[in-house]
C-alpha cells in the first residue's frame, strides 16, 4: 500500500496503483479534510484506515468530482467516520443522481472483460452516498486553525470541477493529470469534457499562485507543469475549433497535437 506523502505540515497526498489515482487529506486542530474517497466499496474502507493512520480528528470530505473512482468510495467513509459531511458543487451532486449507475455499469463491465473480477464485484456492490452539503462558486472550510477554500474554478475535465486550496498546496482533482512522461490521457477526456473552457479553468487555479498541485492523478507537480498543460489544452483546442469547422482532418489534427495519439482523438472527438 502506499504512504501519505506530506507536501506541507499537516497537507498529504496518497498516491495509488490502481488507476494511478491520487487523494488528498488536509488536517486541522478540529478536523480534517479528506480529498476524493476512491472508487468502490473496499477502497473507501481501506482510505477511511490510511486516513486514521494520521489523524483521528472527524473528517469532512469534498468530491473534485462525480466520476466513480473519486466519489464511489464516499459511502465507506462515512459507515466508518459516522455522518460525516460530503461537500461538493451543485453540478456533482446531479451527475451522480443521473449517471452513477451508468458509470458504474461501464466499469463493472470493463473490469471483468479484464479479468479483474475481485474490483468488479466490488464495484458492483458499492452503495453510493449523495453529496450532503453544495455550492456553485466557492465555499470555505474552518478545520480549526486552518482554513480551506473550495472553488469551483470554471468547467474542464467535468462542468462541476472543485479544486480544494489549502495555503500553497491547490488538489485539483483531473484538472490536472500527471501521467509518466507527460500529462493527459485518453481517460482525461469523456463525454462531460468542456475542452474549449479547460485551458482559462486552469489559469484560475494558477491564479491562486501554487507551490505544489496535486492532480487527480499521478505525483504532484508545481505551477510550471500547470501551466504547460494549459498550453497543450489550448492547443487541442484550437485543432478541435478546425476540425469541426471543417479545415482539419481528424487525423492531421492528431498528427500535430501535442498528446499521444489515443489522447488527442479522445480529446478532439
Amino acid at each position: 500500500m502506499p504512504d501519505w506523502s506530506e507536501q506541507a505540515p499537516g497537507v498529504y497526498a496518497r498516491r495509488y496503483a490502481e488507476l494511478d489515482l491520487t487523494v488528498g487529506l488536509v488536517v486541522g486542530s478540529e478536523r480534517c479534510l479528506v480529498i476524493d474517497t476512491r472508487g468502490s466499496r473496499g477502497q473507501g474502507e481501506e482510505l477511511a484506515a490510511a486516513v486514521r493512520e494520521v489523524t483521528h480528528l472527524p473528517p469532512v470530505i469534498v468530491l473534485t468530482h462525480a466520476h466513480f473512482d473519486h466519489a464511489f468510495g464516499a459511502a465507506s467513509l462515512k459507515a466508518a467516520f459516522g455522518d460525516c459531511p460530503i461537500w461538493a458543487h451543485t453540478g456533482c451532486r446531479d451527475a451522480l443522481a443521473e449517471r452513477a449507475e451508468s458509470d458504474r455499469r461501464e466499469w463493472t463491465d470493463r473490469y471483468r472483460r479484464e479479468g479483474e473480477h475481485a474490483l468488479a464485484d466490488d464495484l458492483a456492490a458499492t452503495p453510493i452516498a449523495a453529496p450532503t452539503r453544495t455550492f456553485d462558486r466557492a465555499t470555505r472550510l474552518d478545520l480549526g486553525g486552518r482554513t480551506v477554500d473550495l472553488v469551483h474554478p470554471g468547467p474542464g475535465h467535468t462542468d462541476h470541477d472543485v479544486i480544494a486550496v489549502a495555503g500553497n498546496v491547490v488538489f485539483a482533482g483531473d484538472l490536472v493529470e500527471h501521467a509518466p512522461g507527460g500529462s493527459f490521457t485518453e481517460e482525461s477526456f469523456g463525454p462531460d469534457t468542456h475542452l474549449a473552457a479547460w485551458p482559462t479553468t486552469l489559469e484560475h487555479v494558477l491564479a491562486h499562485r501554487p507551490r505544489v498541485v496535486v492532480p487527480g492523478h499521478g505525483d504532484p507537480v508545481d505551477a510550471a507543469f500547470v501551466a504547460r498543460a494549459r498550453a497543450d489544452l489550448r492547443t487541442l483546442a484550437d485543432l478541435q475549433s478546425g476540425v469541426r469547422a471543417g479545415t482539419l482532418t481528424l487525423s492531421a489534427a492528431v498528427d500535430s497535437a501535442p498528446l499521444p495519439p489515443e489522447a488527442c482523438r479522445a480529446a478532439l472527438s
